[in-house]
């Protein structure tokens, strides 16, 4: 990894954080920086949003509440270390309910973060992306058009943009309880690391 490429990472994350764009997210900073990860990823994760207990606390993606528990976990069962990925959000700052819970980004806020996500795309480059949960296969679609669903097409091998793309489910509680077990989910990441190993 060259100086030049940790100079323009350092670039982005300086104008996400100071992005007004959302304004419900005016008081909130981008959730990017070099616990992201790795500049150079065996596989970039996008998921949906920073939570409110997780990423926008801790300030590191899938860390300090129980989705990224279960993260962890899923790592863990195909021996990929945090040091090897690089973990991102289709929105950068964590949307929230005017009780304070966590909330979907809306459309307009996606729309607004697709610019971050396509730039950190080009710039890390990496050989194969994992989407976590529909938003974030959705949120894709601004960058490059597809006609894939989480429903149909999860865990499979796809072409997208020029790079290999996995769609995932979410790792959260309320994903794993009534959608997709955690047990599911595991067998889906061992598609994950057969792209991986045939990239």
């Amino acid at each position: 990894m060259t100086n030049s490429k940790l100079t323009r990472f350092g670039q982005l994350c300086g104008e996400a954080w100071a992005c007004t764009r959302c304004p419900r997210m005016t008081e909130r900073r981008a959730v990017l920086g070099p616990p992201n990860g790795a500049l150079a990823p065996l596989v970039m994760f996008i998921a949906e949003a920073p939570g409110r207990q997780g990423a926008d606390r801790t300030r590191t993606p899938f860390h300090g509440d129980a989705s990224g528990a279960n993260f962890e976990k899923l790592l863990h069962s195909i021996a990929l270390r945090r040091e090897e990925i690089f973990i991102t959000n289709s929105v950068l700052c964590s949307p929230r309910k005017p009780s304070g819970a966590n909330d979907k980004p809306t459309r307009a806020e996606i729309s607004n973060c697709s610019d971050f996500l396509q730039r950190q795309i080009e710039l890390i480059d990496p050989p194969l992306i994992a989407t976590i949960g529909a938003v974030a296969l959705d949120a894709i679609k601004r960058i490059e058009p597809h006609d894939f669903s989480l429903k149909q097409h999860a865990a499979r091998i796809l072409d997208w943009n020029g790079r290999k793309l996995v769609p995932l489910y979410h790792p959260s509680p309320q994903v794993v309880i009534t959608v997709r077990p955690l047990e599911q989910q595991i067998r889906d990441f061992r598609t994950l690391a057969a792209a991986i190993k045939g990239r």
